[in-house]
């Protein structure tokens, strides 16, 4: 195993003193343990807090999408590993501004545990908390138990929407509830050419083989729907987005937000050749393409793959989507 880093033990740590070296205009840390990272904007009394957690190794996935017009805090956990319930409910009470909390995260176990206490915890505090899950990614589960399916890089866009949501004043039940219509028109599916290494384990998450691609694994190496020969990129993207339309249909007018995000090992060059052929595909439908998002969103160590994700849109989220925001890791104004 070859990474650049210090130890294992200090992976995240560091990661997290590195992001306040290059960035401490912009977040700051609730704690001296590193697991909890506020915005450093400063925030509207009355606005909803909006706030994630979840494990490390996903880079910009989550720490990156606290900012200005999204997340207010998030709080992280080891490689691949939940935070503790005491680090979200710290984060609650620190994003809390009057209005209530929304937590939206990804359909995990151990994330839907501790959120549920710490939202348990602060309540009694009187901080009124919703929670929102990501279910975005198709390969993980079929329509008819889709909240069984995991989040993965459809939650940048839900981050987005909810943070414009907030931005606008919008009450806890109303930012929840364009979120939650939001992630209804949200579908992922992702292929992997290569397993990840976790520092700790120092052993790939799966075996694949040279010529072969895995196609619906999740981002913590859970296996996919099938494993393939290598495809072209043309192939790659009929195949996820041809899965994607089969449980999101579109018709001729319809507009979306397409994300093609890299998983880590993934020159940004085949990214963009892959986004060409969703183009094509939707252009031969007749759809049309908004804000467009290419590069590393939500990341799997230097896992080499990447993601599709179509994010359907009517005039309100079209508007959300478009509202300035600004983190250390992602704008949308050169979108």
């Amino acid at each position: 195993m070859k990474k650049i880093i210090n130890s294992a033990d200090t992976f995240v740590r560091d990661t997290m003193e590195g992001i306040i070296c290059a960035y401490g205009d912009k977040v700051k840390l609730l704690h001296e343990d590193f697991q909890v990272l506020v915005s450093g904007y400063p925030a509207r009394e009355g606005k909803v807090g909006v706030v994630t957690a979840g494990g490390s190794g996903h880079l910009p996935v989550f720490l990156g999408y606290v900012g200005k017009g999204l997340l207010d805090g998030c709080a992280v956990g080891e490689v691949f590993a939940s935070p503790s319930a005491a680090k979200m409910a710290d984060m609650i009470r620190a994003c809390d501004k009057g209005r209530g909390v929304l937590c939206l995260y990804g359909n995990y176990n151990g994330d839907r545990f501790n959120f549920t206490m710490a939202c348990e915890e602060v309540e009694l505090e009187d901080i009124q908390t919703k929670m929102v899950l990501v279910k975005d990614d198709v390969a993980s589960s079929d329509p008819e138990h889709a909240d069984k399916r995991r989040g993965v890089a459809g939650m940048v866009y839900a981050f987005k929407i909810a943070g414009a949501a907030a931005d606008k004043m919008m009450n806890l039940e109303e930012v929840a509830a364009v979120t939650a219509k939001a992630l209804n028109n949200i579908r992922s599916m992702g292929a992997a050419l290569s397993p990840c290494i976790v520092p700790k384990a120092g052993k790939p998450t799966f075996a694949i083989g040279e010529d072969e691609i895995e196609i619906g694994m999740g981002i913590h190496g859970e296996a996919g729907i099938e494993v393939r020969k290598m495809m072209t990129a043309d192939e790659i993207a009929e195949t996820l987005v041809g899965e994607i339309l089969k449980d999101m249909p579109l018709k001729e007018g319809d507009q979306v937000s397409v994300m093609v995000n890299g998983l880590g090992g993934t020159p940004l060059e085949e990214q963009l050749i892959v986004y060409r052929k969703v183009h094509q595909i939707l252009s031969h439908l007749r759809v049309r393409i908004r804000m467009p998002h290419i590069g590393e969103y939500a990341t799997s160590m230097e896992m080499a793959g990447l993601s599709v994700t179509i994010f359907k849109l009517d005039q309100e989220l079209l508007e959300l989507l478009k509202a300035p925001a600004e983190s250390p890791f992602y704008t949308n104004t050169n979108k």
